[in-house]
């Protein structure tokens, strides 16, 4: 399996409680900056992405950007401009072997391969035609992550990334979902992303591939951690924090946690939280 060095987690508690702070100060901007989020989590993954290459991640994106040539036509003309310069001369596209490697969610990585999931290449088909000035945002298919050129309820073009910026039709937005759920497309899928919605389907990109991996449970523990620093983000977090403190041998603070999570649910869902209290005593008693 071939992962990014240093994925397991940092090792510098200092420099991680740094680059937790920035993390959570940057979600919480009026406009938060989707690239240095991506950026920040990538860090998070691979403590050795210093300031310098935060920096330099940030030039690639505005070097690409100038490639793009000056206004063109409409939605169509930008998502032809964008492709063409991404896609075919930039080779950026992924391929189902993305998938099995963290390094596809991370900006830098995929920036340096200009291989990645949807999402991450996404982020960089935004980033960089946003910095071109295009009319661009990003549509979060179910289990495919696009991208709309213009007014998402007006005139637009869709594009997918990951075929290297092909447009896409209705009907190939209908089958994307289909092939993902099962499910008809229903029309408020195509609505744009905000930065945080991204930030945290990537967080759980991040977490459903390390918990299919139990050997990397570090990962799945930072990014859980990082998706609670976003202003809004499911409370079932809480408890699969806990569970992973546990599973880690951190016992104590497990279960006080898996408490304070029942006192939370209790209200609403009795019978949840009893269970959550009979996992926290399991766990208390691994201490004895």
């Amino acid at each position: 399996m071939n992962d990014t060095p240093g994925t397991d987690g940092p090792a510098d508690p200092g420099g991680a409680t740094e680059r937790r702070r920035r993390f959570a100060e940057a979600a919480r901007e009026e406009r938060p900056d989707l690239a240095l989020l991506c950026l920040l989590l990538g860090a998070e993954a691979d403590p050795e992405l210093d300031e310098a290459g935060l920096d330099a991640a940030q030039i690639e994106l505005d070097r690409l950007a100038g490639l793009l040539p000056y206004a063109p036509d409409g939605p169509a003309g930008w998502a032809r401009a964008v492709a063409r310069v991404l896609g075919e001369e930039c080779g950026f596209h992924g391929t189902p072997a993305d998938y099995r490697r963290l390094d596809s969610s991370l900006l830098h990585e995929v920036l340096r391969r200009r291989r990645g999931l949807p999402i991450l290449l996404s982020v960089v088909w935004m980033e960089v035609a946003r910095r071109a000035g295009a009319p661009v945002y990003g549509v979060a298919l179910p289990g495919h992550f696009v991208v709309g050129f213009g007014d998402p309820y007006g005139d637009h073009v869709l594009a997918d990334p990951f075929d290297g910026g092909r447009v896409l039709s209705a009907e190939d937005a209908a089958l994307l979902v289909a092939g993902a759920t099962g499910a008809p497309l229903n029309p408020t899928m195509l609505g744009p992303a905000g930065p945080l919605e991204i930030m945290l389907r990537i967080l759980n990109n991040i977490r459903a591939w390390a918990a299919a991996r139990p050997e990397r449970s570090a990962v799945q523990l930072w990014a859980v951690e990082l998706a609670l620093l976003l202003p809004s983000h499911p409370a079932r977090l809480r408890l699969e924090r806990a569970e992973l403190l546990v599973r880690r041998g951190d016992f104590a603070t497990g279960a006080r946690e898996m408490e304070e999570y029942a006192d939370v649910i209790a209200a609403l869902e009795p019978d949840a939280a009893d269970t959550v209290r009979q996992q926290a005593r399991a766990a208390r008693a691994l201490l004895n």
